[in-house]
């Protein structure tokens, strides 16, 4: 048989299936404006993700923002308690063995805020001058920088907790670093010791209960 021009041998090739090429059921679809990374000017034009969108707004300060679940913030602060109503012949309820002058000024800032009387101590001399100006009220809470040295905390603990009874809470703080004087600090009397975070979180409660008078204290009640 003859074969003519531009046909292959073997019958032309009409019932042989060509290589290369896929049934129209098995291709995949064709790639919509949503697909399209590029406009016909090569600019690419994907929707913005979200950290570039805070990061230009500012938000993140140009830092790569963390793995969190969206919706929820990395903490939840703690409504600020109602301030005391105002008496200006309330005795000092409250006394601080606080020397670090950051923490002095951050009890001092919040107690004015809740309308709390707080006094700073030095010794046990100065302590028990200030509470015999109260008359019969007992202290209702004693705050404790456990490092401070000067006021010889492990030493002091027990003594108020005997003569002071139940009556007084004894709270103190420190580095979360420190286990083992967070735990013989536990051992000679004090009733809470909180890492300095924790202790800054919860100082507007702790304030505004145990500042808070006799018969208004829950204690009572």
């Amino acid at each position: 048989m003859n074969v003519g021009p531009g046909r292959p041998s073997g019958g032309g090739g009409r019932g042989r299936r060509r290589r290369g090429r896929r049934p129209h059921s098995q291709r995949g679809p064709r790639p919509g404006p949503a697909q399209n990374r590029h406009n016909q000017d090569g600019i690419y034009t994907a929707p913005m993700d979200h950290s570039y969108r805070a990061a230009l707004a500012g938000g993140n300060n140009g830092h790569k923002p963390g793995r969190q679940r969206p919706g929820f913030g990395s903490s939840y602060p703690q409504a600020e308690p109602e301030p005391l109503p105002v008496r200006d012949d309330a005795n000092s309820r409250i006394f601080a063995f606080v020397d670090d002058l950051f923490f002095q000024a951050k009890i001092q800032e919040t107690a004015r805020k809740l309308n709390v009387k707080v006094e700073f101590v030095k010794n046990e001399k100065d302590l028990s001058d200030r509470v015999l100006q109260n008359g019969e009220e007992k202290p209702s809470l004693i705050i404790f920088d456990l490092n401070n040295v000067n006021a010889k905390p492990l030493i002091l603990i027990p003594k108020l907790k005997t003569k002071l009874k139940k009556g007084t809470s004894i709270i103190g703080f420190l580095s979360h670093v420190q286990g083992d004087l967070k735990q013989k600090a536990h051992e000679v009397g004090c009733d809470m010791v909180l890492p300095r975070s924790a202790f800054s979180q919860n100082l507007p409660q702790l304030l505004r209960r145990h500042g808070a008078p006799e018969e208004e204290s829950p204690a009572v009640q």
